[in-house]
Formats: structure tokens, sequence, C-alpha cells
């Protein structure tokens, strides 16, 4: 959303032409990851959103959110892992809550690319930590929770 845009507009509709992909750094990600930003709301609001597309293979590094993340899967099959917990199959249709200040990492299969829309809000300008890649080993642990 243009920071030339009244806040107290009625409506403002973003053209999907106007959606750039562009690559996710690799201080985030492992893999080729592409990152559409929808938008970033105007204050007083602090919600942000994007379209996340993930190679086979792809997948973030360790993170948290402050505020906490909403994910919805729309292709594809993932992985999503909260440090400690178990390594979880996500699929189209999925909605994920990664729990405020939680570490954790999603992305795709070893065999399948994936997309989510990731929305989150910011906490003093800050929507997220980011912390260490994510090693093989945990991401090609052979336990998955598919249920």
């Amino acid at each position: 959303m243009s920071t030339n845009e009244s806040p107290t507009a009625n409506m403002q509709v973003i053209r999907s032409e106007d959606m750039k992909a562009v690559k996710g750094p690799s201080d985030w990600f492992t893999g080729d990851v592409y990152i559409s930003t929808l938008f970033n709301a105007p204050a007083p609001c602090r919600v942000g959103m994007a379209v996340v597309n993930f190679e086979t293979g792809a997948r973030t590094h360790w993170h948290s959110h402050p505020l906490g993340q909403i994910l919805l899967v729309t292709q594809g099959k993932g992985w999503t892992q909260c440090e400690g917990g178990p390594k979880t199959e996500i699929r189209p249709g999925d909605l994920i809550w990664c729990n405020c200040g939680r570490k954790h990492w999603h992305g795709a299969t070893d065999g399948s690319s994936m997309q989510h829309v990731a929305i989150q809000e910011a906490l003093d300008g800050k929507a997220v930590d980011w912390f260490e890649p994510v090693s093989d080993q945990d991401y090609l642990a052979s336990e998955v929770k598919t249920d």
C-alpha cells in the first residue's frame, strides 16, 4: 500500500500486476524463495501480508514473530515446525497459527514446491526476528506429523 494514500480513504484496490515477486534473501531463506508483498497497512494499522513461493526443498530460517503469524497454504505441500515440536505436513487450505515469540520454520517439502499467504503484525515496526538456518538434519528428519 502506498504511503501517500490517506488512511481514511474508503478502500484501495491493489492490482495483481503491481505485486512484483522478489527473491528472498539468503539471510532469511535456504533455497529459492520468492516473495510478493501484497501490502503493509498504514499507521495506526500494523498488519502486513505477502504471498511466498518456496521451490522444492526451500525453507525459511528459524524465526519468530513478536505478535504471531498466520499462514494460509494455497498450493503444493510443505512442512512447518516449532522449536521442540514435531515437523508437520501442511497442504492447500491449511491455516497455521505461529504463536507470538515462538521460534519456528516453514517451507516446501523435499519433493514439492509450496505457496502460502503470510499475515503478521509489526510491534514497534518489527514483524519478525530471524535466527540461524534450519539444518539439513532437522529439515530432512524422517518423522512427519500428517494429521
